[in-house]
């Protein structure tokens, strides 16, 4: 007997199976028999290669790969053995029929799955080389913005194109779809009011991604509250608040409305303080105090520091001190610190420079006020100093 012969027995003993069996069990047990082969043959090639790579640091990147795609390979696997078995069942022509068009289904969804995690993969390596754990990351907040918003758009359409690609391989659906497509004039009106908010939304999300008004981690302000942009999705934004609650706000929000970014061309931002002083305050020693605080801050960028007289009222004059930072955190923090720091120097320096109120019931005499004395003159109250 050659080997011709051996194969036609081989396939008379899976056709037509123990004589006890029906031949559809028998056929479904082949099937099933083909499948668990697969997955076997699958799982200890996963093994092999794993270990074959375990202590090879070069080809880390083989392993993330073939760990992505474990999916999807186990999925091929299956097709490609059931499609291989089917052959050899005794199914009638009805049923193998029904199973090769459900092979057909598996393998579009194989499709589709595999383009989304090649996609996937592509996004990882292309941002690889960008650190957003860095104080200039810009440039890093921007591409992983734009990636991330686009891999949801187009993991989207994967689905909506792999789900339509597999029900318009049935006949019935088929004839479904041309009808709706000849009737479609009511009917896409009212599914286009029903999907407004979700086209709107994603079309947003897009528009986003090629003009980037935010980013994530931005500092921005929305509806009165301050926080990060956290994360980005197809539909909404989480705005991550100074007090680590969860703002959460649609996309379309931020293309209708106005708000504030705080690291829109740079993480650098410029803190501002204000401060009330009585008008006998020495500005110049002010001044210089300021740089000498924002010498010793670990906070300043050493870019900007100024102090400016930009008031004068009936009661106080005014001080605003310009400090800068690397970040909206640290330049909140150094606003902050000069504001106490100042204050201090002011209360051990010149008290009196701190605001004050002033009672007057009369007119103090030429002399005492040329001879400059604290003492109170009759009639009049003298100046109490009132904490800052």
């Amino acid at each position: 007997m050659d080997a011709n012969d051996y194969r036609q027995i081989f396939d008379r003993l899976l056709s037509e199976g123990p004589a006890w069996l029906p031949p559809s069990l028998w056929s479904t047990a082949i099937l099933v028999f083909a499948a668990g082969l697969a997955l076997a043959f699958h799982r200890m090639s996963l093994q092999a290669f794993n270990r074959f790579l375990a202590t090879d640091k070069p080809r880390a990147f083989l392993r993330t790969f073939v760990g992505a795609t474990a999916g999807p390979s186990r999925l091929a696997f299956v097709i490609f053995a059931v499609a291989l078995a089917l052959p050899s069942t005794a199914f009638s022509e009805m049923t193998t029929n029904r199973i090769s068009h459900l092979l057909l289904v598996a393998f579009t969804v194989l499709i589709g799955w595999s383009a989304m995690r090649a996609f996937e993969i592509a996004a990882t390596l292309y941002l690889y080389r960008f650190r957003t754990d860095v104080d200039d990351n810009l440039l890093a907040r921007k591409h992983v913005t734009q990636v991330r918003i686009l891999k949801r758009a187009v993991d989207t359409l994967l689905v909506i194109i792999t789900l339509g690609a597999a029900l318009m391989s049935f006949d019935s659906v088929r004839q479904y779809g041309v009808s709706l497509f000849a009737s479609a004039g009511a009917a896409s009106l009212v599914v286009g009011l029903a999907a407004r908010p979700l086209l709107t939304n994603l079309i947003a999300g897009l528009q986003i991604a090629i003009t980037q008004p935010i980013r994530l981690e931005d500092a921005v302000i929305v509806e009165g509250e301050w926080g990060w942009v956290e994360e980005i999705t197809s539909t909404y934004v989480v705005i991550r608040l100074w007090d680590w609650r969860r703002l959460v706000v649609p996309l379309a929000y931020f293309l209708d409305k106005p708000f504030q970014n705080w690291t829109r061309e740079s993480g650098s931002l410029i803190g501002s303080v204000f401060l009330y002083v009585d008008h006998t305050v020495p500005v110049e020693a002010v001044r210089q105090e300021l740089k000498a605080i924002a010498e010793q801050s670990r906070l300043w960028d050493r870019r900007v520091v100024n102090l400016q007289v930009s008031d004068v009222k009936e009661t106080a004059v005014e001080l605003r001190a310009l400090v800068s930072a690397r970040n909206a955190p640290q330049t909140w923090d150094l606003r902050c610190e000069v504001r106490e720091k100042l204050i201090g120097f002011l209360q051990r320096k010149y008290p009196q420079a701190l605001p004050q109120r002033r009672l007057s019931f009369g007119e103090a005499p030429v002399a005492a006020v040329r001879s400059g004395r604290r003492e109170a003159p009759p009639g009049q109250i003298a100046r109490r100093p009132n904490s800052a």
